[in-house]
Formats: C-alpha cells, sequence, structure tokens
C-alpha cells in the first residue's frame, strides 16, 4: 500500500512516520509512506502557497493551483484523495478498515482558514474530521489516519489478534476494549481478577465480553446505540 502526504510541513509528519508501527511497516516494505510539499508546485521564487479570500475576510486561503497540482503528481488512478478537514466525514475504526482496502490514498493536511474550494472540485473525493474541534493544521489529523490505517495492513502487527480485538473493531463488535491486567498480581492493594488466573480460557473469554461492555456501558452508551450493535446490550 502507498499512503501519500501532502503537507506544507513534511518534516513535521517524517518524525512521527519513522517510528512505532508505521516506522517498521515502511521499513519492512509493507507500506509506502510519501511526503510531498505544495511549495514546490508554487509558480513564483517565493513558494507562495496562499492569499487572503476573494470578497474579504480573516485569515489565509490555500490556493488551488499548488494543491491540485501536487495531487496530481503522486496520484494514481482511481485512488481517493482525502482532505482533512473539520467538514469531513466522521474518522472511525469502520473508515480505518475501508481505506486499508485501496492500494494508494492521498491525504491533504489543510493550513490556515482553509481550502480554496476549486481543490475540493478538481481532486477531491472525500473529507475525514477527527472530531468537532479544530486543529491548526491536518498534519496531526493525516498522522492519526495513517497510524490507523496502517495497523489494519496484514502483517503490519506481529499478532493480528491484537488489532482484531482493539476498541471498536470487528472483535470487539464495535465496542471499548475490555480491561487488561498484567504483573505483578497484587499492586497498592489492587488484585487482578481471579478468573484471568484461573487458566479457563472459555471463562476468560465470557469474562473479557462483560467487561466490554460493561465498559461501553459505562463510558460509551451511544456505541450500544448503534444499529450493529450487539444483539441484546440496548437499554
Amino acid at each position: 500500500m502507498r499512503i501519500d502526504i501532502v503537507s506544507l510541513f513534511p518534516a513535521m509528519c517524517e518524525a512521527v512516520l519513522s517510528a512505532g508501527v508505521v516506522g517498521r511497516a515502511r521499513e519492512a516494505g509493507l507500506v509506502e509512506v510519501v511526503l510531498t510539499d505544495p511549495r514546490r508546485f508554487s509558480t513564483d521564487r517565493h513558494g507562495t502557497v496562499d492569499s487572503p479570500p476573494y470578497g474579504g475576510g480573516a485569515g489565509m486561503i490555500l490556493q488551488a493551483p499548488p494543491f491540485v497540482r501536487a495531487v496530481e503528481s503522486v496520484r494514481r488512478s482511481g485512488a481517493p484523495v482525502i482532505l482533512m478537514s473539520p467538514a469531513g466525514r466522521p474518522f472511525t475504526q469502520a473508515v480505518a478498515q475501508e481505506l486499508s482496502g485501496h492500494e494508494q490514498i492521498v491525504l491533504v493536511c489543510g493550513r490556515y482558514k482553509g481550502f480554496d474550494e476549486r481543490i475540493r472540485e478538481l481532486v477531491a473525493t472525500d473529507e475525514i474530521s477527527l472530531g468537532d474541534f479544530v486543529l491548526s493544521g491536518g498534519e496531526i489529523a493525516a498522522l492519526a489516519v495513517t497510524d490507523a490505517v496502517v495497523r489494519r495492513i496484514p502483517g503490519t502487527l506481529g499478532d493480528l489478534d491484537s488489532a482484531d480485538s482493539d476498541s471498536f473493531s470487528h472483535g470487539r463488535r464495535g465496542l471499548l476494549d475490555a480491561a487488561w491486567y498484567t504483573r505483578p498480581p497484587e499492586y497498592r492493594g489492587l488484585t487482578v481478577p481471579e478468573v484471568l488466573l484461573s487458566g479457563d480460557h472459555a471463562a476468560i473469554d465470557r469474562w473479557r465480553e462483560q467487561s466490554s461492555l460493561d465498559r461501553t456501558r459505562a463510558r460509551r452508551p451511544d456505541l450500544l446505540d448503534e444499529p450493529d450493535g450487539p444483539s441484546g446490550s440496548r437499554r
């Protein structure tokens, strides 16, 4: 898989993309991540990529020509071009799974006041938002999307079950993950539930399923109201 990130701050992105799961996946050849600076596609000697908005108003707007040319330079036929934007559809685990099935995705990072609308009209096929808040730029959002997508690529994680049982995943039926414990068995008066030490794997599976359901009901009850939520879990 190839992930292209169009960003005015490629060095900022590279520092994160070289570490952890994404860094190992790149080294193993499981994913190629390419960073493209739209300043390279500006037509003046200053590398200008933004201008004041027509009609007046605060802030600067990212110009269409350098961003459109940057996207067109990297996009292969049919690859989705996704703007990181608060106007986009919410990013979820299901969206991460969907995007991981593409041979290439192009993530475009905004800055300043926003995109010239013609960027949307000429090259964008989708928009994604991390939530109802505004960041200084789309780089953090693009890095989050990249990390979540790369985790879903087969072979990226040493144990695929560690991804399939993540919060919101199919293995958790879209719910939050269960509580987990490790050594020592007792710490500051808090002990590991006995069932986890029993060796009874069927009982442990039942405990974890109940733990997942209880945690979701307490912290994210909205997930229990989803159409594909676990049967019998609605209240």
